[in-house]
């Protein structure tokens, strides 16, 4: 496996993270001195605890999402990250943009102002879970599912590689649960917070808990949120709110209750649709300024996400705990967009045509999840079992209103996004589909010695398709697949593990070639291998993944292609085969010593078809994450200094140029610093100041993505006053 690092950040990263590995086992070896073994012994045969809050660190015990027990994070055979509520609140990650752009092995790509996509190892995320239920979306018609706040979560648990145990069908990419704050609070207990920045940034948070009875066996939570920002681009705006309401009753001492709702609203100013020609008549590049808007000042792309749940607890006398959970949610996008697209003459400014589009949609999704885990005796040792049923059903409706008027883009130098709103036509019926999986699991943990654990699990599942597509067509597809899982992790001493894993693909896809027709299924295999640690008591965890994935089928963009007969042109797509992603992902993060939080993440990888193309180029193969803060000593100790580096390798996308050839736009490697520092005014009260790009970095959040590019925002400053009583 060939993994050159020579002349960049990287290679400087790679001896940064050896001598961290190398300080770390002689502290960590120190640090075990004052410790006995049965204090050791103990914590590694108790089951971890996954709540972060008030922990204080970057790091936690374990995580479930990989197969659905609850392993350490050193037992699980996978790559795993645990983006705790220390590290959200300390970097300021108010989104799930946030914590993607923050979190190793992961990049986001901007559709467009309202919509991101997300990728690992070369794959496109396609779904996010919430306490473990999954919610796929079709990208084209993403709600601001991207952009989806964090102040209702506990942690964000993301388990890179294929997760189709839990989840089904999906990419080999990773699968990113968002777990929800408990009401957990006997007594009262609340946080505010009140942020003001740059570009006109509001941030708010409240955060209430507080029990309903006298003995605090009934206790409630409420969390809301809001963020407001203008956008370095003319006109634009984000517009954010969020609110969380739960009560979890203990209705015996073996069985709780939990109950809640959410609902999140996204409702930006002015949003894009799409990004910047990239191109003049000329054939040259264009380089417009940041500030540059494709948008009009009468657009807007408004999305509600609700949620209502309810999960039923109990333990079991022999430590076997069932659990059941159901939920609806229902996601509404109302937009009125402008897509501004084609080649500029430099000299003139025209060229440019403008497509307005009006859609409203809906998406509902009721979910049932039940599961049972528990411990068993067999050949003298005890193992771990759990099994688990799940079905969901998704619909969505999607209605256009043709535009009757069309605005005139004329010199888009001048353009200013001040623009008549077209007339609407009636609305029609633009697409509708039914989407229904039922999956049918179970995984063991076998203690076959003490330091030998096999994991092995196996996944049945069925999934249903069918609606009517924007021909006007109706359509039923139909797939049914059993997924393997198979881990191996040895404990080679106290500190280090050994691990391996494998598991099969299987994901259908939404794209469509330049006939229209839908492409196959995504078929394949991930196999990973590895060195994962546990220092410091567990304060400090790294792990070192080797990965490699091979599949077929691969939606590729068939550039200058379009879906026959879509409205606005949708980009038609091939199916690649032969596509092989190998790389590697380094991953450290906790609690050097006390007050001092550090995580760390590299990647890279390398992705290729049977030809030697790249595959799904735009996305970066060589990133590194670092993040660190510091309660400074002493007389100082009301000080936390924090700060980061986040460098990101070139990559580029392709777009067709006005010769009709498929050329590049590229982007090179750059570099963003954020800082942080945070002073304690009292026990309950803090000020806490966010930087993000410090140095006002200029570069592309996205490339080539019909044959166009998007600016990133530009430097962030965020000034937060918080008071917890």
């Amino acid at each position: 496996m060939s993994l050159p690092f020579a002349h960049s950040p990287v290679s400087t990263a790679v001896l940064l993270a050896a001598g961290l590995a190398v300080a770390t086992s002689a502290h960590a070896q120190t640090s075990s001195e004052a410790h006995t073994l049965k204090t050791v012994t103990v914590r590694a045969s108790s089951t971890p605890t996954l709540t972060t809050e008030n922990t204080q660190s970057y790091t936690a015990e374990g995580a479930s999402t990989a197969t659905g027990l609850t392993l350490t994070l050193r037992e699980t055979p996978q790559s795993v990250t645990v983006v705790t509520r220390e590290r959200l609140d300390d970097q300021g990650l108010n989104s799930i943009k946030d914590v993607v752009e923050q979190t190793a092995g992961i990049s986001s790509q901007e559709f467009d102002s309202a919509r991101y996509g997300f990728a690992a190892r070369g794959f496109d995320i396609t779904n996010l879970q919430v306490d473990g239920v999954a919610t796929a979306w079709e990208a084209g018609w993403s709600a601001g599912e991207s952009l989806s706040g964090v102040a209702i979560y506990d942690r964000i648990e993301i388990v890179r590689g294929a997760a189709g145990l839990l989840v089904g069908v999906g990419n080999p990419s990773a699968a990113i649960n968002m777990v929800r704050k408990r009401a957990t609070s006997k007594v009262f207990t609340a946080q505010l917070e009140l942020g003001l920045g740059n570009h006109q940034q509001t941030h708010g948070m409240v955060d209430l808990s507080t029990p309903l009875n006298a003995d605090g066996s009934v206790r409630a939570r409420v969390v809301g949120a809001l963020q407001k920002q203008d956008s370095v681009r003319q006109g634009a705006g984000e517009d954010h709110n969020e609110f969380y309401g739960t009560v979890a009753a203990d209705l015996t001492p073996r069985t709780q209750l939990t109950v809640g709702a959410s609902q999140q609203v996204n409702d930006p100013k002015s949003p894009s649709w799409g990004g910047i020609p990239a191109w003049y008549s000329d054939g040259s590049r264009t380089d417009f300024d940041p500030s540059t808007t494709t948008s009009a000042d009468w657009t807007r792309y408004k999305a509600t996400n609700k949620v209502a749940f309810a999960e039923l607890k109990h333990r079991l006398d022999n430590d076997w705990k069932l659990r059941s959970t159901v939920q609806h949610s229902e996601t509404g996008g109302f937009s009125k967009l402008l897509y501004i697209y084609g080649v500029v003459d430099r000299q003139t400014g025209l060229g440019l045509t403008a497509w307005p589009g009006r859609y409203a949609t809906t998406r509902k999704q009721d979910d049932v999840d039940l599961q049972a885990s528990g411990p068993f005796d067999a050949f003298g040792r005890r193992h771990e079992l759990t099994v688990g049923l799940q079905h969901s059903t998704q619909k969505f409706d999607a209605d256009g209103y043709p535009a009757l008027s069309w605005p005139d883009v004329g010199d888009f130098r001048n353009w200013t996004g001040h623009s008549a709103e077209p007339v609407w036509g009636d609305r029609y019926d633009y697409e509708s589909f039914k989407t229904t999986q039922t999956g049918l699991y179970a995984a063991t943990k076998l203690s076959l010695t003490d330091p030998l654990k096999l994991i092995l699990g196996a996944r049945a599942t069925e999934w249903k398709k069918s609606g009517l597509d924007y021909y006007g067509s109706a359509y039923a597809i139909k797939h049914s697949k059993v997924t393997p899982y198979a881990g191996l992790v040895y404990d080679l001493n106290d500190t280090y593990s050994a691990f391996a894993s494998y598991t099969s693909i299987f994901n259908p896809q939404s794209e469509r070639d330049r006939n229209g027709r839908y492409l196959d299924p995504i078929e394949g295999n991930s196999k990973e291998v590895g060195i994962k640690a546990e220092y410091l008591g567990g304060r400090l965890n790294a792990g070192l993944t080797l990965f490699q994935i091979d599949q077929d089928n691969l939606a590729q963009a068939d550039v200058g292609q379009m879906v026959p007969g879509s409205s606005p042109p949708a980009q038609a797509y091939y199916a690649a085969q032969g596509t092989r992603s190998r790389g590697f992902e380094l991953d450290v993060s906790g609690e050097l010593q006390p007050g001092w939080n550090l995580s760390v993440g590299l990647s890279q990888f390398k992705a290729q078809d049977a030809a030697n193309k790249d595959v799904n180029s735009d996305m970066p193969r060589k990133m590194l994450k670092v993040f660190t803060s510091y309660r400074l000593p002493g007389a100082w100790s009301k000080l936390v200094l924090g700060g980061g580096v986040n460098w990101v390798g070139g990559h580029y996308g392709e777009g067709l140029d006005p010769t009709g050839n498929v050329s590049r736009i590229e982007q090179a490697a750059y570099t963003l610093v954020n800082l942080m520092a945070r002073y304690e005014i009292s026990p309950q009260t803090s000020l806490q100041l966010n930087i993000d790009n410090a140095t006002d970095k200029r570069y592309y959040s996205q490339v080539g993505f019909y044959s166009q590019y998007a600016w990133a925002e530009p430097r962030s400053v965020l000034l937060t006053l918080k008071h917890r009583f």
